[in-house]
């Protein structure tokens, strides 16, 4: 079901699944049925574009993804998240709240959802050394079921 209020976009994440930043990219396809627009040579590239539950994944996971203040040329100063800050730091359970804090601050900046999270649970065991894993859930303002999204964060 694509639910109407939480808009299309383009897709920029493929698979919503945020590996590494080079899988973060807008990405030319060929397909059917997409918005197309011409490429540099005047051929016709057709772009996917996400809608309702998954375009809020992705827009969850861009937010949680750029660092705070890095649009602010744009005019959106105030988007985005200061997990960045923790790059470098050793990984200990108060970096693990710290990142916890952080998380919840971009649930709070999204306007699509409800201002607390459903759930955000880490995964320890699929931490490594250096990472934090999580999962996060949050409730569109529309009422519908939560989405969720996990995300794997380098220190």
């Amino acid at each position: 079901m694509t639910l109407v209020g939480l808009g299309t976009d383009l897709a920029l994440i493929p698979g919503l699944a945020a590996h590494d930043a080079a899988e973060i990219d807008l990405v030319p396809r060929t397909r059917v049925g997409r918005v197309t627009v011409l490429s540099g040579a005047g051929e016709p590239v057709d772009l996917d574009t996400l809608a309702g539950r998954e375009n809020l994944a992705q827009a969850l996971l861009l937010r949680l993804l750029i660092p705070v203040g890095s649009l602010g040329q744009l005019g959106h100063a105030g988007y985005g998240s200061r997990l960045q800050a923790l790059i470098g730091q050793r990984k200990t359970e108060s970096l693990r709240n710290l990142c916890r804090a952080y998380v919840l601050e971009v649930v709070q900046q999204e306007p699509r959802v409800e201002d607390r999270a459903v759930d955000l649970q880490f995964e320890p065991l699929a931490e490594t050394a250096s990472t934090f894993v999580f999962t996060l859930a949050v409730r569109p303002r529309l009422g519908e079921e939560p989405v969720g999204i996990s995300l794997e964060i380098g220190l």
